[in-house]
């Protein structure tokens, strides 16, 4: 096996966890990093160094992840109306004020971003979500789908996708106010 192919088959496993975060269909990531690592090592000169060989494979996974969502479109799982807990009642009162002051999130977002531990509690959170809810922010906002064509793969209107992406940044806001901010006692006090 040369170099280059052991390296690509190192980062198997971390491929692996995320296209199954992403998908949360474990025969379909497994598809998805097979083909994306296929694409890889078929085409080794495609990797010019430019960025780090994780990066470049990810960029791959992403379009093979997109390819899945395609592929699966008629098998994805029916939008339902969300039969959890009202997390609006949750979160704020009678008067639309909220129940609890958020957390201070700081002036730099992306320093936050760049530490791995608040990036694992992220991504715990993100699985938290209902499946429609993950499904749809991960495709908004990880894969970077617009509106239409999200649309269209889940058979959805722009209001009802909307509606899923606001409940699913609550639930996430929630989630790490609960799991990251009051464990730390509040952004930007972790080391």
């Amino acid at each position: 096996m040369t170099d280059f192919a052991q390296q690509v088959e190192l980062l198997r496993p971390q491929l692996l966890r995320y296209a199954r975060s992403q998908l949360r269909n474990d025969a379909w990531a497994e598809d998805a990093v097979s083909d994306t690592l296929l694409a890889a090592l078929e085409k080794p000169q495609s990797f010019s160094g430019g960025s780090a060989l994780k990066t470049w494979l990810v960029g791959i996974l992403k379009h093979k992840l997109i390819d899945q969502l395609r592929r699966h479109a008629r098998e994805a799982t029916v939008l339902d109306k969300d039969d959890s807990e009202d997390l609006d009642a949750l979160m704020f009162d009678e008067t639309g004020h909220w129940r609890e002051t958020p957390a201070d999130w700081s002036d730099q977002p992306e320093a936050l971003c760049g530490q791995r531990q608040f990036l694992a509690v992220l991504d715990a959170c993100v699985e938290k979500l209902p499946p429609t809810q993950g499904r749809v922010f991960m495709m908004r906002e990880w894969l970077e789908l617009d509106t239409d064509e999200i649309c269209k793969e889940l058979a959805i209107s722009t209001t009802n996708l909307w509606v899923l992406l606001h409940r699913a940044r609550l639930r996430l806001r929630d989630c790490l106010q609960a799991s990251w901010f009051s464990a730390i006692g509040g952004a930007g006090s972790h080391a």
